[in-house]
């Protein structure tokens, strides 16, 4: 009797490919396949922000006013995704970009009333969203990945 969980049973078995790649062991693949864990339970909790503008947000509550390029820098964005962004959460009222009174070259970036209302109601669904994300670990799990994760950066 051959049914669908007799085929799945064969794929898991699988052996080692020759060339030792085995997609399942990769920690890119696996660290994707969390991050889209992550998105997803976000997405389920927080819709009108992505991850990187919470960041974003999260970043100018700490900073308050900082150049477009130091933010970016601050929240591991590259300068196109930073502008990106910083244009979109600026059109929707919740960031402002002022001249620099040392640089008048520079902008500077932070958070409009706007900004902090919307930063204040995405907070704890955020902590909600990484709780999820969690769920499966135990707290020494957690812990341990938290550190594990911060040493690669």
């Amino acid at each position: 009797m051959n049914d669908r969980r007799d085929d799945a049973d064969k794929e898991t078995a699988a052996p080692v490919p020759d060339h030792g790649y085995v997609i399942d062991e990769q920690v890119g693949y696996l660290l994707r396949k969390a991050y889209q864990r992550n998105a997803v339970i976000f997405s389920e909790h927080i819709s009108d922000l992505t991850p990187t503008q919470l960041a974003v947000l999260a970043r100018l509550t700490e900073l308050r006013s900082i150049s477009q390029n130091r933010l970016g820098r601050k929240v591991g964005l590259d300068v196109a995704t930073t502008k990106g962004v910083v244009d979109r959460l600026t059109a929707r009222g919740l960031l402002q970009l002022d001249r620099d009174p040392s640089d008048r070259r520079r902008q500077l970036v932070s958070l409009t009333e706007d900004g902090w209302r919307v930063f204040r109601h995405a907070a704890p669904l955020g902590l909600k969203v990484s709780d999820e994300t969690l769920a499966p670990l135990t707290q020494a799990e957690r812990r341990t990945l938290h550190r594990l994760l911060k040493k690669l950066q």
